[in-house]
Parts: structure tokens; sequence; C-alpha cells
């Protein structure tokens, strides 16, 4: 019997010494996410204009640095992925990149044949020689001929770049701090006349699911989005050398954790003593 009632109390103990740590952290780390926080989601996103078209009556500058209008790479027949990067992002943006890559290289379809492809920077402040470099690049790693001629890297100025962005939704910002632009990542499928059929999420997407996408955008059918996973391209904030958003999350995921299972085996001694005292008794 005290045994059990040292045990118990000994846990009580580490359970308030866990919530007085985690209330700690997160009092030292809330102000700093809140303020992430506060400008990046309100800022940063899918809005889903499902149905509507693209706006395509600007002009971006294609890889070999000749203009073109967006309307002017629509095919009669091909439906379209609409790509929105920055070639020189350095988190993102490559994944999100390397994961279509990943995706097509694995499709019996070919961009230039089934279907075309539209990568296009976000920053008016990039040209069309690192729009080149990426598309040899990832044309020379995906290695199908047709992709010369239907995989398109662009480039434009601030005022196409918005035009076009808010057309199917995309909200991003520019962090003049650490002089990035913060991002959701995802792409968007448009039918062959650039209707917005789907949109998919994250950085990495399903062949199966993007050449079901890539059909239905054919026939002009609208795809509904179920499981919205935005992922964003969040500041790194140099003075606390991490993420802070994601590091907040974890530290509560944890804190959720351990609480539950203190609290499982808390329980368990509390029936357990309870159990004894009432036999003791009788």
């Amino acid at each position: 019997m005290p045994t059990q009632n040292k045990q118990f109390h000994f846990f009580l103990f580490l359970c308030v010494l866990c919530l007085t740590v985690l209330s700690f952290d997160s009092s030292f780390a809330q102000p700093v996410a809140n303020k992430l926080v506060q400008n990046n989601l309100d800022a940063i996103g899918f809005d889903e204009h499902l149905g509507k078209y693209i706006f395509s009556d600007d002009y971006f500058a294609i890889s070999n640095g000749d203009s073109i209008k967006i309307k002017d790479l629509f095919n009669n027949d091909k439906p379209i992925i609409l790509n929105p990067v920055y070639y020189e992002c350095p988190m993102l943006c490559g994944l999100v990149l390397n994961g279509l890559l990943k995706s097509i290289s694995t499709l019996d379809w070919s961009p230039g044949i089934e279907y075309n492809i539209i990568t296009f920077s976000i920053n008016p402040n990039e040209k069309h020689d690192l729009a080149k470099s990426n598309k040899l690049g990832y044309l020379d790693s995906l290695n199908r001929k047709s992709a010369e001629n239907g995989w398109y890297f662009l480039t434009g100025n601030e005022k196409a770049i918005k035009k076009l962005t808010d057309s199917f939704g995309f909200r991003y910002f520019y962090d003049e701090r650490i002089n990035q632009f913060n991002h959701p990542a995802g792409i968007v499928v448009l039918s062959p006349d650039g209707k917005i059929t789907r949109y998919l999420y994250g950085i990495e997407y399903e062949s199966i699911q993007l050449k079901k996408a890539l059909s239905e955008a054919v026939e002009g059918k609208i795809g509904t989005t179920t499981d919205k996973l935005i992922l964003y391209c969040y500041s790194y904030d140099p003075d606390l050398n991490s993420y802070v958003p994601v590091a907040l999350n974890i530290m509560k995921l944890g804190g959720v954790i351990i609480m539950i299972c203190l609290g499982l085996f808390l329980g368990v001694l509390w029936f357990k003593e309870k159990y004894t005292s009432t036999k003791s008794k009788s």
C-alpha cells in the first residue's frame, strides 16, 4: 500500500513537471510562432477556382527568350499541368519539381504527346536563362524527346505573374527579411482550353491520380479535392535556427502523446489502488 502511494505520487509529480515544461516552452515559442503564422497563413494558400479559366492573355518569356502568351501554349486536345515555382527557391520548389518529374517518369503518357506542362516562375526578377537551365536539367532527367515541345519553362513580369496566379487562386508573398517567396506546394490541372479542373497538393503526386486528373481534364470534368493538404514554404528564422511553426507543432504533438500515456498509467494505478483498498476493507 505505501509503495503504491509512492508510485502514484511520483508519477503525479512527473505529470505536473511535464505540464510545467511544456507550458514554458510554448510560452517561449508562441510569440514567434504566432507572428509567423499570422503573416503566413493569411497570405499563403490555394483558393480553388474549379470550373473557371486561367488568365492567359499576358506575355511570358519562354526558355529561349522569345515572348509568348500562355494561351498560345494551349492545344485543342492536350490537357495542361500548371506548375508555379521559382527557380532559385532554396526549399520547396525543387521538391515540387522533382516530385512532378518522378510522377511523369512513371506515366505511360508523355509531355508533348498526351499532355503539356507549363512551369513558370513567380519571381519577376528571374529571367529566361534560369528557365533554360532548369528546362535542360529536367528534360535530361526525363529523357523523352517529346517533352522538348511539351514542357515549357517560363518567366514573366510582376503584372503578368499576378494576373495568372490570381486567376487560379495561388496566394504567396515575398519576405524581404530573408529575400525569399513564401508559397504553398501544388499543381493545377487544366483542360485543353485552360479551364481549371483539378488541384493536386503536396510535393509528390501518385501516377494513377495524375493520369486520372489529366484524363478528366480532356473531357472538361471538374474533380473535387477531398484531401486538401498544403505544404508551406515557411521562412527560415536565423535567430532561432529553425522553422518555428513546424517545431512548435511537433512539440505540441509530443506533449499530447506524453500526457495521454501518463494519464493512462496514472489511471491504471488509481484503479488498482482503489481496488486494493476496497478489498482490504472487506
